[in-house]
Order: C-alpha cells, then sequence, then structure tokens
C-alpha cells in the first residue's frame, strides 16, 4: 500500500502474548465499546414507563390466554344439558368468553391481576368440584 501508513496497535491476549490489529477497525478502549454496543442512550420517564406499561400488558395478556385455554380445557368434562337442553359445556364457553370480552380493555394492573387471579381460583374450584362428584359417582366395590 504505497501513500498510505498502516497504525498498527499490539494488543495482550494471555497466552498467546502480543497480536496486531489496525487501530481504525473498532473501538480504542473498552469505553468506547461499551457506549457504541451496550450502554443504551437515557430515555424520559414517559419512554420507561410506556416501556414498562407494554412489558406489563404482554405478560398480563399471556397469562389471560392460558387461563382462557385452561377454561376451554375444563369445559370438556360438561358433557351433561340444563334445564333447557343446552350442554353446559357451551354455556360455560360463552359465559367464559363473555367476561373475558367484558375485561378485554382494561388497563389498570391492579384490576387485571385481581381478575386473572379470581378467574383462576374460580377455575380450580369448579374442577376440585367437578372431581368430588366424579369420585362419588364411582361404583364402590369392596372386593377392589
Amino acid at each position: 500500500m504505497r501513500g498510505k501508513v498502516k497504525v498498527w496497535r499490539c494488543l495482550w491476549n494471555g497466552r498467546l502474548g502480543c497480536t496486531q490489529r489496525l487501530l481504525h477497525q473498532g473501538p480504542d478502549t473498552l469505553e468506547e465499546l461499551l457506549d457504541r454496543h451496550i450502554i443504551a442512550k437515557p430515555k424520559n420517564n414517559e419512554e420507561e414507563d410506556e416501556l414498562l406499561n407494554r412489558r406489563r400488558l404482554t405478560s398480563t395478556r399471556r397469562e389471560a390466554l392460558s387461563l382462557y385455554r385452561d377454561i376451554i380445557r375444563a369445559t370438556r368434562f360438561f358433557t351433561w344439558p340444563d334445564s333447557t337442553g343446552l350442554l353446559w359445556r357451551d354455556i360455560l364457553r360463552d359465559n367464559a368468553r363473555t367476561e373475558f370480552e367484558q375485561a378485554r380493555f382494561e388497563t389498570d394492573p391492579e384490576i387485571v391481576t385481581r381478575l386473572l387471579i379470581g378467574g383462576r381460583q374460580a377455575l380450580h374450584s369448579v374442577i376440585d368440584k367437578l372431581a368430588d362428584k366424579q369420585k362419588q359417582h364411582i361404583p364402590k366395590d369392596p372386593q377392589h
């Protein structure tokens, strides 16, 4: 390379000793490296609040979807009809869908958490009661 001067920098890399690289191929100091790649620009409080709210919404959204799926799975066991002839499975699914739709646009984290906890407790209660009823209907055979 005529007319161009290469500037080399010696780097200590432990066992291998000194290796050389061009000075302008990357950051010169650790601080420059951190500034370029790791340290984020300071954000104002509004941006931090918005990011925190987004994270909360995605986690509560995930929890709500999980609860809804668990409710749908649990309703499979309600195969008997009510007095009007509709299956309890369908009634319970419609009610769950209605309640989730009513709470769909709720943004207060405390209310959303309360709804999720209440829904989860109600689901566990219903499953426990269903299991107890199933145990009562199992014929008790003294020989087994």
